[in-house]
């Protein structure tokens, strides 16, 4: 019986993307969002960047021949992530277990010295969702994790959470599978209901607390809405968002809009009784209405946060800046204000009922 601990202390330890062109999708990593290139390497069917700011890895993968398998994602999907690496002391012992509760064994353990971004480590790969994978990476004294840039004036601190769109019918068994095959426990449930689309959404996390995923399907009860368009243009599961923590989240507004981010726009009407439901601690509310952050709390204490425009050609995934103060779930009021905001972009409306003119 594989020890439990062995399989729940799992972190984050990359973010891989796959991407059509590397050079513009890491100059706009490095331009717009302040990360640092730590790496760069090149073998006869791919071109990669490791960036890096804070503790965040992100890990750009450009195929360049139909060998690789990016080329295939990028066929279906488009640019997206392909893969959330997790760290883990024991990699033989966490797969083994992952691949007995029903994980699909893509890479069996092994020393991949130039298969890795960060050097020789131990690593094997098992799936995840869609055609998303899971490297799990174990490091030992020749192969010290990698260090972060001390940050930059963005100041991402680290990858909060990922959002997943999953088919409908597809929540319990995901669930199910990363509490069977990972350690993972359900830490929040919600019905989202946005005008007469709705979907459900059930939020995993390591024992850890470093690696949180929400998954989201479409209610089959409901009109087809945001979710389903993603599943379309995506065509299948996979990454919705990635949310990056900050310090201040106004002040990261402020200096990724500077820097040419676009973020999605927040009713007028959600500040005008903002101050109504909250006593606001740490932002003013003129602060949240110029930049357009959203703010609601639960029993841990308060949370600020926004979507990016998504700038993907299919318009499929995009990211979030949260700022927690204290907050250690999502606010349910803010759950909804933010799946408002993508569908006021989404149909090109200026309020929820109101054509934009």
């Amino acid at each position: 019986m594989t020890p439990r601990s062995t399989v729940q202390n799992f972190e984050i330890d990359y973010v891989e993307m796959y991407v059509g062109n590397l050079d513009v999708a890491a100059r706009g990593w490095v331009e717009e969002y302040g990360f640092t290139v730590a790496a760069t390497d090149r073998t006869e069917d791919h071109r990669r960047t490791t960036l890096r700011q804070g503790p965040i890895t992100l890990v750009l993968t450009e195929p360049t021949s139909d060998r690789h398998p990016g080329a295939a994602y990028l066929q279906t999907h488009g640019d997206g992530v392909a893969d959330i690496a997790l760290s883990t002391p024991d990699v033989a012992a966490a797969f083994e277990a992952a691949v007995k509760a029903g994980a699909e064994s893509i890479r069996e353990p092994g020393r991949h010295s130039d298969a890795e971004p960060h050097g020789p480590v131990v690593t094997a790969t098992i799936g995840g969702f869609g055609d998303v994978v899971h490297t799990l990476v174990q490091r030992d004294g020749s192969a010290p994790a990698p260090s972060g840039n001390p940050g930059s004036d963005v100041d991402l601190l680290a990858i909060d959470h990922f959002a997943v769109c999953l088919d409908a019918g597809d929540l319990g068994p995901t669930v199910a599978f990363y509490e069977r095959a990972l350690g993972f426990r359900q830490i929040f449930e919600e019905h989202i209901v946005v005008g007469a689309q709705a979907m459900n959404s059930t939020v995993v996390q390591s024992a850890s607390g470093a690696v949180t995923l929400t998954l989201i399907e479409p209610d089959r009860n409901a009109d087809p809405g945001q979710i389903d368009d993603f599943l379309k243009d995506h065509q299948g599961a996979g990454i919705q968002h990635i949310a990056f923590n900050s310090a201040d989240a106004v002040r990261a507004v402020q200096e990724l809009s500077r820097r040419g981010v676009e973020f999605l726009k927040t009713p007028s009407t959600y500040y005008d009784m903002l101050g109504e439901r909250i006593a606001l601690e740490t932002h003013a509310l003129n602060e949240l209405r110029s930049t357009n952050v959203l703010a609601d709390e639960d029993h841990g204490g308060q949370m600020f946060q926004i979507f990016t425009a998504s700038t993907h050609p299919r318009h499929t995934i995009f990211f979030e800046i949260i700022e927690r103060q204290g907050a250690e779930t999502f606010g349910s009021a803010n759950i909804k204000a933010l799946y408002e905001a993508v569908e006021l972009e989404r149909t090109g409306q200026s309020e929820l009922g109101t054509s934009r003119r």
